[in-house]
């Protein structure tokens, strides 16, 4: 009788045999604070299509989820301490975290974009910018483009631990600007009272920056956990429940 057990739960691990089933756990690291995509409810659960795409893949693979919270430009190091075993949290794929992690296959793809008061004239065009103020999150692509890209050219760039902690400076007239995902400012932010008068000003295009869409981290060479992730990723797909997750949070494709 033992040995059918034994032999059954082998079978049903398979390809991933390798991986420590005896906790049946899979843990992701998380920086809740991009909504639609990571944030939490009132009552200070997790919430956003991240974190439901995570625990489908956990359910695919009939394991159980575990997210550790914390602030996204430290994701990358914790990773690296094995804190926990992939980040999910709006990660871009940048050739930059290339060397430093491995990634999923891409799970979206969303632009990001300079955002604005209405009345504005703030542009990409550097002109526009050189004297003003912008806002970017720590850590972020964003942070990197504005830093790259108009830093050196008399722009003034402030980063914050996270986007939300950028809103209110905005707000206030303490900022002129913010580069930020354009799903995320658009759900989190214009549609919200604090966001009248504020408008998405131009998307920015460079994917050397930007990088090519967005994945889940595991760490260098764990090929166990990319594994199981990628053929999770590939079952929801299969069966449709990628597509309910993407027609329930977003009014477009983000899986092109």
């Amino acid at each position: 009788m033992k040995k059918g057990l034994t032999l059954s739960l082998l079978l049903s691990v398979g390809a991933f045999s390798h991986l420590s089933y005896a906790e049946q756990t899979l843990s992701f690291g998380v920086d809740p604070t991009f909504p639609p995509f990571e944030s939490k409810a009132a009552d200070g659960s997790l919430q956003g299509f991240d974190i439901e795409l995570g625990n489908a893949i956990c359910a695919q693979a009939k394991v159980k989820c575990q997210w550790v919270q914390l602030g996204f430009d430290g994701s990358i190091p914790a990773l690296q301490a094995k804190k926990f075993d992939a980040i999910l949290s709006a990660m871009s794929m940048t050739e930059k975290r290339r060397q430093q992690v491995d990634f999923s296959n891409m799970i979206y793809s969303t632009p990001s974009a300079v955002l604005a008061p209405a009345t504005s004239p703030i542009s990409t065009d550097i002109r526009s910018l050189r004297g003003k103020t912008i806002g970017v999150a720590q850590g972020t692509i964003q942070e990197s483009y504005a830093q790259s890209q108009w830093a050196s050219q008399g722009v003034n760039i402030v980063s914050y631990p996270n986007q939300m902690d950028v809103y209110p400076d905005l707000v206030a007239g303490r900022l002129d600007a913010s580069v930020a995902n354009a799903v995320s400012a658009q759900q989190g932010f214009l549609k919200s009272p604090e966001g009248k008068g504020f408008v998405i000003k131009q998307m920015l295009n460079n994917k050397a920056i930007l990088g090519a869409g967005v994945g889940i981290a595991v760490r260098k060479g764990d090929s166990e956990h990319l594994n199981l992730i990628n053929t999770a990723l590939a079952e929801i797909h299969a069966n449709g429940t990628y597509d309910k997750l993407e027609k329930k949070y977003f009014a477009f494709k983000v899986y092109p």
